[in-house]
């Protein structure tokens, strides 16, 4: 009687120990979302429909400036690039008048270009403004997070670090 229900104890724990073994490991599981992350980031890239979202502004030759979230856009589909952000540094011609300090502008993009690189994306483009041509550097990282080089004729260049995602759908 002592041998059965000591097999059967050792029988028990032997099953129990057999469950976790096939779950996957907190390694796999990050792996698997990184993958699934790195997947989505190369969609949106590749579609060339995708919204950055600026949390940073990186002014040349001033420091680091922290905005507000969700508020400064660069909305990119295949048509057209609208663009919201803060500008922070020198304009060297700027209209008589004008009361807005930001880069504003709507256009379409021309010469897109997508180069992969080890880690990740370099998406550059020109986009033709009113009264500006910017050149556009998106370095897209897989896990989703941006650096965007804004360059124009009449500005001071100036970067921007965020995040990309898809654009919100309209019910």
């Amino acid at each position: 009687m002592k041998a059965k229900s000591f097999f059967s104890l050792v029988l028990c724990c032997f099953l129990s120990f057999a469950v976790p073994a096939q779950e996957k490991s907190k390694k796999e599981l990050r792996a698997a979302r990184e993958l699934q992350k790195q997947k989505e980031t190369e969609n949106l890239i590749t579609s060339k429909n995708f919204v950055f979202n600026a949390e940073k502004a990186n002014p040349l030759g001033y420091r680091m400036i922290i905005l507000d979230y969700n508020t400064y856009t660069i909305k990119v589909t295949k048509e057209n690039v609208v663009c919201d952000l803060p500008f922070f540094g020198r304009a060297y011609k700027v209209a008589y008048g004008s009361s807005d300090g930001g880069i504003k502008f709507e256009g379409k993009p021309e010469n897109i270009t997508i180069e992969k690189k080890k880690k990740s994306y370099l998406v550059k483009m020109i986009v033709k403004g009113k009264d500006d041509v910017y050149n556009l550097l998106f370095t897209v990282f897989y896990d989703g997070g941006t650096n965007v080089s804004v360059t124009s004729n009449n500005r001071a260049s100036i970067s921007y670090d965020g995040e990309i995602k898809a654009p919100e759908t309209k019910m």
